[in-house]
C-alpha cells in the first residue's frame, strides 16, 4: 500500500517562494533606510501531517503549518537579530526595527559581517526534490495501521507494538542579503515507521524499522516495514551476557553514521575556533586509513542536503573532505571563516550529501572478514567528549563467532577514542542505508573495549 506521486496535485509553491521573496526584499529595503550597513532576511513556511496508531487504534493525527521570518542586521560589525511569524506589515517593521536597536547596543565583532559577495551562488537550480503529495489524515491512518497489522501478524511471539507513524513535509524557503543575492528552496519528505515488541515479560525486546524518502513513490512499502520491523524484534530475543573484552566492533549501517557525524562535528568551524575539537589543526593530516574517501556532493539528484548555495548564500560545491585518509579541510560558514584565518565552504548550516567509500563488501561479507566481534545495531546514551574524542555508549548487537552471528547481546557498553577509532576502521561495506544525508555502509573498527555486566 505505497503513497503514490500526486502529479495532479494543484502546485501554488511558485506564487507563495514569490510571495516570500517579496517579503524579504521589503524587509532588505527597511533596514537599509534605517541605517544598516549590511542586512539579511530567511523566510521559511513548513506544513506538515503526523499521524501515530497502536493497537490498530488512531492516537494522534497532528497537522501543522510553521512560518518564521528572521531578519539579521550590521551596523559596522555590531550584530543584531530578530524574528517573527507574523507576517502583517507593522509586525515585519517591528522586527526590523528590533534587530537594528539590538545591533546598536552590542558590541563589535571583527568577524561580523555577512559572506564575502565573491562566494555567492550565481547559479541558482533545483535538485528534484520537490513531490507534492494529496496523502490526507485517512489514508495516513490507513498505511500506519497497514503498517503496524503487517508486522505483527508476522509472527505469534509479536505480543504487543509501539505504534506505527507516517509522516508528510513540505517545505518552502528564500534567503536574501543586501549584496543582492536571492535564492528560493522547496523540498518534501515523507516516512513510515513501525516499533514492535517481541516476546513477554523480562524477556521483551522491542526493535522497528522506518522508511524515509523525498519522494512518496521512493518508500519501502507499509507491510514491508512492518515485517522487517518483526524480523527485527524477534532477532533480539534471548540475548546473552557478554564478558568485557578487545575485540573488533562492526557498526551496522544504520548506526555507523554516526561515527560520520562526529567527525564531521569536530571539523566544524565552530567547534575549530573555540578550541573545543579533539580535531584540532588536523587540515592536511591523516586521521583516517590512507584508503578512505569521505566526499560531499551538494548536487546529488533528490539528495537530503542538496542545495546550490548554504544558509549565507555561498555557493556550495562538490569535493572530498577526506581524501587517502587526510583531512581536505574544515565545513566553515563566513563567520568560523574568519575567525580560523580562512575563506568559507559553503558549509553554513552544516554539509550537505556525504558519501563514504566502500572498500568491501555487504554485511554479511564484512561478519566473515570480522570473524570473532560484536555487531553493533543499536547506540544509546552521548557518552562521547569533544575536546579530548573520548567515547562510550550503551550498545546492543550481536555476537558473531566463525563469520556468523551467534546470539544477540544486550545492555553492553562500547568504548574507545574516536581518533584512535577512526584510524583503526578496516573497512567499509556496500550496504548502505539510503535515509540520511549520511551515505555510508557498515564500518568495521578494528579493536574496541566492550564492557559487559560481569564487571571483569
Amino acid at each position: 500500500m505505497p503513497i503514490q506521486d500526486a502529479l495532479p496535485v494543484h502546485d501554488d509553491s511558485p506564487a507563495r517562494l514569490q510571495q516570500l521573496a517579496g517579503i524579504a526584499e521589503r524587509l532588505l529595503a527597511q533596514a537599509r533606510a534605517a541605517g544598516a550597513d549590511q542586512c539579511e532576511v530567511s523566510c521559511d513556511v513548513d506544513t506538515g501531517l503526523a499521524v501515530n496508531v497502536r493497537l490498530g487504534e488512531v492516537e494522534t493525527v497532528e497537522a501543522t503549518r510553521d512560518r518564521g521570518i528572521a531578519v539579521t542586521v550590521y551596523f559596522g560589525q555590531r550584530k543584531g537579530s530578530a524574528s517573527t511569524a507574523d507576517l502583517r506589515e507593522d509586525s515585519l517593521a517591528a522586527t526590523v526595527a528590533q534587530a537594528c536597536a539590538i545591533a546598536r547596543h552590542t558590541e563589535p565583532d571583527p568577524a561580523a559581517g555577512l559572506a564575502d559577495p565573491a562566494w555567492l551562488a550565481t547559479t541558482l537550480r533545483e535538485f528534484d526534490t520537490w513531490h507534492p503529495s494529496t496523502l490526507d489524515a485517512e489514508q495516513a491512518i490507513a498505511l500506519a495501521q497497514a503498517c503496524e497489522e503487517s508486522g505483527r501478524a508476522a509472527d505469534a511471539r509479536i505480543r504487543n507494538s509501539d505504534g506505527a507513524s507516517v509522516n508528510a513535509n513540505a517545505s518552502l524557503s528564500v534567503y536574501a542579503n543586501s549584496h543582492g543575492f536571492l535564492g528560493s528552496e522547496r523540498s518534501t519528505s515523507y516516512s513510515i515507521g513501525c516499533m514492535l515488541i517481541a516476546g513477554e515479560g523480562e524477556g521483551m525486546q522491542r526493535d522497528g524499522w522506518y522508511s524515509v524518502a523525498l519522494a512518496p513513490g521512493d518508500l519501502e512499502a507499509a507491510d514491508a516495514i512492518g515485517r522487517k520491523a518483526a524480523q527485527r524484534a524477534l532477532a533480539r530475543l534471548d540475548p546473552r551476557p557478554l564478558a568485557t573484552r578487545e575485540v573488533p566492533v562492526l557498526f551496522a549501517a544504520e548506526v555507523a553514521r554516526s561515527l560520520v557525524g562526529h567527525y564531521l562535528n569536530a571539523v566544524s568551524g565552530g567547534a575549530l575556533y573555540r578550541r573545543a575539537s579533539f580535531l584540532l589543526d588536523s587540515a592536511g593530516t591523516r586521521v583516517f586509513p590512507e584508503w578512505f574517501v569521505l566526499e560531499e556532493d551538494p548536487f546529488l539528484p533528490r539528495g537530503f542536503r542538496s542545495a546550490a548555495f548554504d544558509a549565507e548564500g555561498v555557493a556550495t560545491r562538490r569535493s572530498r573532505l577526506v581524501d587517502g585518509g587526510i583531512v581536505q579541510h574544515y565545513l566553515l560558514g563566513s563567520y568560523s571563516a574568519r575567525r580560523l584565518g580562512l575563506a568559507s565552504t559553503g558549509n553554513a548550516g552544516g554539509a550537505h550529501n556525504l558519501q563514504v567509500y566502500a572498500n568491501a563488501g555487504d554485511l554479511d561479507a564484512l561478519l566473515r572478514g570480522m570473524g570473532r566481534g560484536l555487531l553493533v545495531t543499536e547506540l544509546m546514551g552521548q557518552g562521547v567528549n569533544p575536546v579530548t574524542g573520548d567515547y562510550s555508549r550503551g550498545a546492543a548487537g550481536f555476537w558473531v563467532e566463525h563469520g556468523e552471528i551467534a546470539h544477540p547481546v544486550d545492555g553492553i557498553t562500547i568504548a574507545g577514542n574516536l581518533r584512535e577509532m577512526f584510524a583503526a576502521i578496516e573497512a567499509v561495506g556496500r550496504d548502505v542505508d539510503p535515509r540520511s544525508h549520511i551515505r555510508t555502509g557498515s564500518i568495521l573498527v578494528g579493536r574496541m573495549t566492550v564492557a559487559g555486566d560481569d564487571g571483569g
